[in-house]
């Protein structure tokens, strides 16, 4: 059974506190690193108007060397404390977005589904956009307090020069930030909205990327497109929504901070004018106006991170919490066992019944593909034991209350659309590199011209969904892979629909011979897979309606010669 992970987030804001409690340390040699750079960027305009106010008062080359000496520890502060910051800041970042990444995945991976209600596509973007803008927030609160000690030492300084001067930055600060948070809830939703969009735009890439060869068979590629153009124009309109309303915000905050800035600038004039402040006090205080812009800039800019990070941080917690579809048991089959289906009733399927012993080769015969891709479906265990009626039995024990691990481990379905993966054939036959039996594999599956044909051999590089392959190649290097995982019970679904009628015949004899004394059920129309099986089940209208040899059931069953023969 799989118990529930006491320490998985269950809402966005959780996952949030785990991202900032896991980066503690980073984060606080981020933020004193980063505090230090935006103290010496703002000691800059304090210390050449200190330097303007001495060199008026005493004009002597010893007091300008000092003066030269000081600003190049300054700027040498910046660069270093900025570098360093950084770094440190986007390591934490990297890491813990990769983390969120991996969990993410694992989720998507695990052998038992989530309810979740989302596309793969979906799920992808989950695990890649939104976990990074996650990850954001490391970095947004040590930045956010580095703005913060900026603007609280220019207020200071400002206010040792006259009280209404740090008075004005404190309280313009304050009204800057009060406007902006109203305009940043909106950045939120409207984020939320886009990423949703996006990421169903994702999931329909996906699905046409899989299903394009079936789609230009049969003409539907151009209304599969329109599909995916109108799910893209939706998710472009978002986007353009969501720019619009970012564009404003920032362009609110540019002004915003503008303002301020020439309200400190003409108040020291004024006031320098007034003869309250020194002429040094006036360049300070003009410099301290044109550098607070940056970091009031910055400071206002958090609020719109940490609503994306927090729209991102929710869009996670809807796959990491989600209840899995069903609970496994414990248990684990035993050895070469049998397989037993006792009055399955699921999708075409009525009442299905049959056994097939251990070391068994049973081929079945579906006339109908919908009921050969149900029965294969449930076998996969894609279907959760209380989604049907009936029981499905793996060395008598039923499948509910076994793992899901130990019964795919046991029992391996190979679905007549296996994946190929980016590498080369040998990592696709065997990507564990642990199977004994891959030359064996290759031979049965009459792979042997693929791998004869390159001078790479096995290691021929393939191409992502085996691109640089034909049909009939992928459907045997498919073959292979499940031939080679040796399982104690092997389910093929239409293993050679797609290749021709001499090389399926070598295939027929070659899988019988490499699985003799395994159990072995093959769910297909060849004539050729059928006449080598032990004994042919005939799947009619969701049940079984005859069992015999191949050679007898072409002599007494003219449904099934009709059916079969070629």
């Amino acid at each position: 059974m799989t118990t529930p992970d006491p320490q998985r987030p269950r809402q966005g804001s959780d996952i949030l506190r785990t991202a900032l409690r896991r980066n503690v340390g980073a984060m606080l040699w981020g933020t004193v690193l980063m505090g230090l750079y935006q103290a010496a960027e703002t000691a800059f305009p304090i210390a050449l108007g200190l330097i303007v106010e001495h060199t008026l008062r005493h004009r002597s080359l010893g007091a300008l060397a000092l003066s030269i000496a000081a600003l190049a520890v300054i700027i040498t502060t910046v660069s270093l404390s900025w570098r360093f910051g950084m770094r440190i800041l986007q390591k934490a970042n990297t890491t813990e977005a990769h983390r969120w990444r991996v969990r993410v995945a694992a989720c998507g991976l695990q052998p038992v589904a989530r309810d979740v209600g989302l596309k793969s596509g979906e799920v992808l973007t989950i695990a890649t956009e939104d976990a990074d803008q996650t990850a954001d927030i490391i970095e947004v609160v040590p930045l956010l307090i580095s703005s913060l000690v900026a603007v609280l030492v220019a207020a200071v300084a400002l206010g040792l020069a006259d009280i209404r001067l740090g008075l004005l930055v404190i309280v313009g600060t304050i009204a800057i930030l009060s406007a902006l948070s109203v305009m940043s809830k909106r950045i939120g939703s409207s984020t939320r909205e886009q990423q949703a969009r996006v990421a169903r735009a994702g999931a329909k890439v996906s699905d046409l990327i899989i299903g394009l060869r079936p789609l230009h068979g049969f003409g539907g590629n151009h209304a599969a497109f329109r599909s995916y153009r109108e799910v893209s124009t939706e998710a472009k309109r978002q986007a353009i929504t969501v720019a619009r309303v970012n564009g404003g915000y920032a362009g609110t905050a540019l002004a915003l901070n503008a303002v301020l800035a020439a309200a400190v600038t003409l108040t020291a004039g004024w006031l320098a004018f007034d003869g309250q402040v020194t002429i040094g006090e006036l360049v300070m205080a003009v410099g301290l106006a044109q550098f607070i812009i940056e970091p009031l800039k910055l400071f206002s800019e958090m609020p719109k991170y940490v609503m994306t990070a927090r729209a991102s941080a929710e869009r996670m917690a809807l796959v990491l919490a989600a209840p899995p579809v069903t609970v496994p048991g414990q248990g684990s089959p035993a050895a070469g066992g049998d397989l037993e289906i006792d009055c399955v009733r699921y999708g075409s399927l009525r009442k299905l019944r049959f056994k097939v012993s251990a070391g068994e080769f049973v081929a079945i015969a579906a006339y109908q593909p919908r009921a050969a891709a149900d029965l294969a479906w449930v076998l996969a265990v894609n279907v959760p034991p209380h989604a049907y009626e009936g029981v499905v039995r793996v060395s008598g024990q039923q499948i509910a209350d076994l793992s899901i691990e130990a019964v795919r481990e046991h029992m391996l379905v190979n679905p007549y659309d296996g994946e190929i993966f980016a590498g080369t054939l040998r990592t696709n036959i065997d990507p564990s590199g642990t199977s004994r039996t891959v030359p064996e594999a290759v031979e049965a599956s009459m792979l042997t011209d693929v791998v004869a044909l390159h001078r790479e051999g096995l290691d021929y590089g393939v191409r992502d969904r085996g691109a640089n392959l034909s049909g009939g190649q992928r459907q045997r290097l498919s073959l292979a892979r499940a031939l080679a995982a040796d399982s104690d019970i092997l389910v093929l679904h239409d293993p050679t629909t797609a290749v021709d009628a001499v090389t399926e015949q070598l295939i027929a004899r070659g899988v019988a011979e490499l699985r003799r004394g395994r159990t072995t059920i093959v769910i297909t129309s060849s004539p050729a897979l059928l006449d080598v099986a032990d004994r042919v089940l005939v799947l009619d209208d969701g049940v079984i309606t005859a069992e015999d040899t191949h050679r007898n059931l072409l002599a007494t069953d003219a449904a099934y010669c009709l059916a079969v023969a070629r």
